[in-house]
């Protein structure tokens, strides 16, 4: 399983042309036609990334990434506009949203996705960063963080968050347990939802350096 990505859009065609183009490219892709649906998906499961469509009915993309950026559960999630709109206050009025990127339709599939691995990219070197920063400031004493029993995790799942807590990247924790990269994001998502937790720095506070 790879990096969760939400796509919302009103336009059901384009919708499920999005969803296709970045489960090619290794995604696991979830849908909602508005925002009021993608609110009860995030609600259930919190997404790697969001890209949305900003003219949609009821509830626009502004105030969608409005709502998004004023929940503390919710306010890291980057957001990917995908919109026909292309004025510049339609640009700024995004900007003050707080949304990550701004890309008009008709769209290129390839820049779109390299957007995407550029935002996943960064927010995984700022988690790995932050996890250090964690694991430095809470020393010896972190072995007693947590609230959470091993019986919440399988074996696999416990190595992996171990493995987060010390810091350790995707890549690096592939090849120290000799598994894919994408094994180790299924753990880690299996993780977050099993906990609620929203990122890998949950993780290595609660997790890190616990004894076996």
């Amino acid at each position: 399983m790879g990096k969760r990505i939400l796509v919302v859009d009103d336009e059901i065609k384009l919708l499920k042309a999005v969803a296709v183009i970045l489960r090619g490219a290794g995604y696991d892709v979830i849908t909602a036609s508005g925002a009021t649906e993608a609110i009860v998906n995030i609600s259930k499961s919190v997404p790697d990334l969001i890209v949305s469509d900003i003219r949609m009915p009821g509830i626009d993309g502004f105030q969608f990434a409005k709502s998004l950026r004023q929940n503390a559960r919710t306010d890291m999630i980057p957001i990917v506009f995908l919109t026909a709109k292309d004025e510049r206050k339609d640009r700024l009025q995004s900007l003050r949203s707080g949304v990550d990127a701004y890309l008009t339709k008709p769209f290129d599939p390839e820049e779109l996705l390299v957007v995407i691995a550029n935002i996943l990219s960064r927010i995984d070197r700022m988690s790995v960063e932050l996890a250090r920063m964690v694991r430095h400031v809470n020393g010896d004493n972190s072995a007693n963080a947590g609230d959470y029993t091993e019986d919440d995790f399988t074996e696999a799942e416990l190595r992996v968050a171990r493995l987060v807590g010390d810091g350790m990247t995707n890549k690096e924790i592939a090849a120290e347990l000799k598994i894919s990269v994408r094994t180790v994001e299924g753990h880690i998502s299996n993780i977050l939802a099993k906990k609620s937790w929203s990122n890998r720095v949950e993780i290595a506070r609660h997790v890190f350096n616990r004894p076996d």
